[in-house]
């Protein structure tokens, strides 16, 4: 089978990096590139993080791009308070011995679209700034699919309206929805689903220097999540799965919908009203939406894929 080729569009961020661990793991998937954005923490920090990683996994070969540090129109809002003041809070990750490439992330993605004559799959997982910048500025480079990690059919986790990656950039959100690609939205519905519990993370934490980083990062990540959640018996892996439904598309039930982002400056700005039932009213379907997910065995490939990288 010939891999799927994909551009990671991230703000590492712990979910984010197990998210690339899992791409370079998979032989299902060829990761040409990476892509920083302002959202976990600042583009500076989230673009060092994704080197740091990369090089962990010894996949220094792959670029890093910065791309946007700010949002289209709202202040910049980081989320220390999840993913600490590095963004990767937990393990004593070295310095990268490289540094980002100076093309713009965002320049940098519409030459690659089109060098490939459109024939990549973008997958966001932090705000959507960069993408709505390349649509603006490039309308000609489009992508052939977007599989994105943000928002929510029901409650959000930044406010109870909405999910962080779309409250912290609304605007470009809406513009990414706007393009009527094809799009496929992971949101908290599927990712409070989908569980890493502290069994996962021992099986992984014996599993050589990268296994022993993930559990590292798990330790601090489950911190605010058993604080936050404490209904829920693990922590959600947001990011992961945007890779793992190109991996194995069973893991998870999506629909046709209509999504529609609150650009609002009232309490539910960032909400993602979401229609998957056809009522009246509406527009025509401009995306999909993740439901559902088989947890079990999306948990059993994280852990198998992070254990075989040593």
């Amino acid at each position: 089978m010939t891999p799927t080729p994909i551009i990671l569009d991230c703000d590492p961020g712990h979910d984010d990096a197990i998210a690339l661990l899992l791409a370079v793991a998979s032989p299902e998937i060829e990761l040409v590139g990476v892509t920083t954005v302002s959202g976990n923490q600042t583009v500076d920090k989230t673009t060092v993080n994704a080197l740091k990683v990369l090089e962990l996994a010894g996949r220094s070969d792959i670029p890093v791009y910065a791309g946007a540090d700010k949002p289209f129109l709202r202040e910049r809002d980081v989320a220390a308070h999840v993913h600490g003041e590095s963004g990767l809070d937990g393990p004593d990750l070295p310095e990268p011995s490289r540094q980002a490439e100076s093309q713009h992330a965002v320049d940098y993605l519409a030459e690659e679209i089109r060098r490939r004559n459109g024939k990549i799959t973008l997958v966001p997982t932090g705000p959507l700034t960069n993408v709505g910048l390349l649509l603006s500025l490039h309308p000609d480079a489009r992508p052939v699919r977007i599989i994105l990690m943000g928002g929510s059919i029901g409650e959000g986790n930044r406010t109870p309206a909405a999910e962080f990656n779309i409250w912290a950039d609304p605007e470009a959100a809406e513009r990414v929805f706007k393009e009527h690609l094809d799009t496929t939205m992971v949101g908290l519905d599927v990712t409070h689903r989908a569980l890493i519990k502290d069994a996962h993370t021992e099986r992984m934490r014996g599993a050589g220097k990268v296994g022993r980083m993930v559990a590292e990062l798990m330790d601090f990540y489950a911190r605010f999540h058993k604080s936050r959640y404490p209904d829920l018996d693990g922590s959600p892996m947001h990011d992961p799965v945007c890779v793992a439904h190109l991996i194995d598309p069973t893991l998870m039930e999506v629909r046709d919908a209509f999504i529609e982002v609150d650009c609002s400056a009232g309490p539910s700005w960032g909400r993602t009203n979401v229609d998957w039932r056809g009522r009246e009213h509406f527009g025509a379907p401009n995306a999909k939406v993740g439901l559902d997910i088989d947890g079990e065995r999306f948990a059993e490939l994280i852990v198998e894929r992070i254990t075989s990288l040593g």
